[in-house]
């Protein structure tokens, strides 16, 4: 713990990520201590009011309180951009380790099946399989997912390709070691900061994927509050000078993936040392 803290001031941005980050999961685990109104329940005689001490950020056409519903936001987007992160990361490491190590047909195999995947344009994509599937958190969860693993993929396998040239690698296949131990040995912990690196910035691409989704109306069931329905609920109040509904689910959108970003670049840095020094060993 010691050596970890005397390497944060080498890196100034990683203290900005993890404060702003840390403030989001605060805001998601603690939304209903930090405010009394239900972020789904309508009231047509409190609608489109301005930021008050009574509604913070305002009240939306349905009276709906945006800074509830801003809160609760919180925790659809965090879930869903983890989880897709999540699947996107096991799913393409299983295929670029496998493709990497193993080689010759089954790399083939399974680079094809990426270069097919990769081949159609990403956001057409990801709308006709959303189309396909009941509006749910799940689906949306899976699709981004299933759609977002490729990149991880392809730069695991070039990781893992320079890995088997390495002289322990090497060496463990001349001492007669399994698949399974050289994977497990040697592999996959000097992957490591690979797989971390690409769950933290997948995490933000998936967040925002899932706000455009839900901005087109494809994402999140309406009767959920997250930030994409928000601000597509909220296009035609900025015309009427409505600001407050469009404005602070943007806002926490901005702050979110930013800080997930600044978090990212910083482990980057922070991991490949150490990613090299066991390389040596």
């Amino acid at each position: 713990m010691s050596k970890y803290m005397q390497r944060i001031p080498r890196f100034p941005l990683l203290t900005p990520g993890v404060v702003l980050l840390g403030c989001i999961i605060l805001i998601a685990v603690f939304a209903p201590v930090m405010t009394v109104y239900d972020p789904i329940k309508a009231d047509l005689s409190q609608s489109e009011q301005p930021p008050s001490i009574s509604h913070f950020f305002g009240t939306d056409t349905l009276g709906r309180d945006v800074f509830a519903r801003t809160l609760y936001g919180t925790r659809i987007s965090l879930m869903v951009g983890i989880c897709a992160a999540f699947v996107a990361v096991v799913l393409g490491a299983c295929i670029g380790i496998s493709a990497g190590y193993f080689g010759k047909v089954i790399d083939s195999i399974l680079m094809r099946i990426v270069d097919t995947i990769y081949s159609p344009p990403e956001t057409i994509l990801i709308i006709v399989l959303v189309m396909m599937f009941p509006r749910s958190v799940l689906s949306i969860i899976l699709v981004i997912g299933l759609t977002h693993w490729m990149s991880t993929s392809r730069m695991i396998r070039s990781d893992t390709l320079s890995l088997k040239q390495r002289p322990f690698v090497e060496s463990a296949i001349a001492l007669g070691a399994g698949d399974l131990y050289i994977l497990r040995r040697h592999i996959f912990p000097n992957l490591l900061y690979v797989i971390i690196i690409s769950v933290t910035l997948m995490t933000a691409h998936a967040i925002l994927t899932e706000s455009f989704l839900s901005f087109l109306g494809l994402g999140i069931p309406p009767h959920l509050a997250s930030w994409g329905n928000m601000l597509n609920e909220s296009q035609r109040d900025i015309m009427r000078g409505i600001w407050w509904t469009t404005l602070f689910p943007g806002i926490m959108i901005i702050i979110t993936v930013l800080s997930i970003y600044l978090l990212g670049d910083d482990l980057k840095e922070w991991l490949v040392p150490k990613r090299e020094m066991r390389s040596e060993i």
